[in-house]
């Protein structure tokens, strides 16, 4: 059954009303555009071409060798398979170093269909942020599990477990609201954390490994349909092609497994 959210294109100020009305909000990765097409027939609201298409799609061991050039190429293709669903674009490695790099990056991203664009840290990039959102540019925050730090942390781990690391993730989920970011990623996040961050900030959280007090989810469109891609699969990955028998009934299966709040469960949180 169609409802308003449903029938209507999403759009920026529609994200700070889902969080408002307490409706959960469901996103997935794309990199293509027969994938982008099934995901927008079945409901999802918002549609990422993230830079993990250097890991599930080049077949890299990390993020960090995907250029903007090819998050340009995978964001034209999918655009043109969207309807409804937002479309958010990452900015990859050191493309928003400076806040003029970053909206050299952005505004080829907008061009080439994005919505809104997504960075990951705090820190400098408060400045970058401000930079971007003043100029019209919508923009998605990242915080916890950063993967292009991924060298820095020393692998891919849980952040936030620490009473300090976790004021500081409090503190710098503050500031890059208060920066102008109007949507805000937090990946592999203790719940507990995750749910005060949410309630917290005024604009919504999407959850990765974060537990289910987030105002939405994501998963990397492999992980969500159960696919090796090579790479150690997280705890907060689910197969939903299994019970979903089909891949847009799988993408069906996950949307509602989210709205409902089913997902993620204990077993699939940190």
């Amino acid at each position: 059954m169609s409802t308003h959210a449903d029938s209507k294109p999403w759009t920026v100020p529609a994200l700070a009303e889902a969080k408002r009305d307490g409706r959960k909000l469901v996103m997935l990765t794309a990199y293509d555009n027969s994938f982008a097409r099934v995901f927008d027939a079945c409901g999802v609201d918002l549609v990422l071409v993230g830079d993990s298409l250097g890991m599930v799609v080049q077949g890299h061991d990390s993020t960090l060798p995907v250029t903007v050039d090819a998050i340009v190429y995978h964001t034209r293709v999918v655009a043109r398979g969207l309807q409804r669903a937002l479309l958010v674009s990452d900015l990859p490695f050191q493309s928003d170093a400076t806040a003029e790099r970053a909206l050299d990056a952005s505004v080829r991203l907008l061009q080439a269909g994005a919505e809104m664009v997504k960075l990951e840290g705090a820190g400098h990039k408060l400045d970058v942020i401000g930079f971007l959102v003043e100029r019209d540019i919508p923009v998605c925050a990242h915080l916890g599990l950063t993967p292009q730090s991924v060298l820095k942390f020393g692998g891919y781990r849980v952040q936030g477990r620490e009473a300090a690391a976790a004021e500081q993730l409090r503190r710098d989920a503050q500031a890059v609201a208060e920066a102008g970011a109007q949507l805000l990623v937090l990946e592999c996040v203790p719940s507990e954390l995750a749910a005060q961050i949410t309630a917290e900030v005024a604009i919504p959280t999407i959850g990765i490994g974060a537990g289910p007090g987030c105002d939405g989810q994501v998963l990397v469109l492999h992980d969500m349909l159960g696919l090796d891609t090579g790479h150690r699969k997280p705890k907060f990955v689910k197969d939903f092609l299994a019970e979903g028998g089909s891949v847009a009934g799988a993408v069906r299966a996950y949307a509602e497994a989210v709205r409902s709040g089913v997902f993620p469960d204990t077993e699939h949180s940190y």
